[in-house]
């Protein structure tokens, strides 16, 4: 529900792209595979991923903002994007555990550390230290889930009551009536988080994709034909 990333997706995406760089797979296409094989990686479900789809032939940075979930979106408006796109409550917060893996930038929740009651305190302290200097340096970051960082499992539910989740979007996820009870459950099942997150991304894989004559395959990842 934020902009977090990890090394090893690049690594696994800069290989498929590299591998696949022909003109018969779209640059979409080989995205959603790669994505779908780091998550088997590191331990999570595996799910389907049609194929099929085409790049656009439009895109512009412009679009993005509203258009993507941010970490300080009121709880009430990120669930209204998700609503917006077909997406429930459950759906969302099944989704939203993708942050058991990957990173996030300093500058996305260093804003929170000293008034934000939410925290473990000792939590808080190392935040505190690990985001000292990132004024000066904005590139340094925290992992999402200081538990398992580089393992696809529910540790990300179970540390949000304990006051180790990292973003505002995280304690909104535990305590807003709506999403808590789903967090709860995820928390306690994992087989549930990883049906219901498969469940989940196989529906956001096909979500707005271009398919046929409509879009094309590029053959630069930055830019179209």
């Amino acid at each position: 529900m934020a902009t977090t990333r990890s090394p090893l997706p690049l690594v696994i995406l800069l290989t498929a792209l590299t591998f696949y760089s022909t003109l018969t797979e779209s640059r979409l296409n080989i995205l959603a595979v790669a994505t779908r094989d780091l998550v088997t990686m590191v331990g999570g479900p595996y799910y389907n991923v049609p194929l099929g789809r085409r790049d656009g032939r439009v895109s512009k940075s412009s679009t993005v903002e509203g258009n993507l979930p941010r970490p300080t979106m009121p709880m009430s408006k990120m669930i209204d994007l998700f609503k917006s796109r077909n997406f429930s409550v459950q759906e969302m917060v099944a989704l939203s555990g993708a942050h058991t893996i990957g990173f996030s930038h300093c500058k996305e929740f260093s804003y929170l550390i000293r008034n934000d009651t939410h925290y473990n305190a000792r939590f808080a302290q190392a935040l505190k230290s690990a985001c000292a200097d990132y004024p000066m340096n904005p590139t340094l970051s925290v992992f999402n889930d200081i538990m398992t960082p580089n393992k696809f499992d529910n540790l990300y539910y179970q540390n949000l009551p304990k006051g180790l989740g990292l973003l505002e979007s995280d304690h909104a996820l535990n305590d807003d009536p709506r999403t808590g009870p789903f967090v709860r459950v995820y928390a306690k099942y994992q087989s549930k988080f990883f049906g219901d997150f498969a469940k989940a991304m196989e529906k956001l894989s096909v979500y707005g994709v271009q398919t046929g004559r409509r879009g094309e395959i590029r053959h630069r990842c930055d830019a179209i034909n």
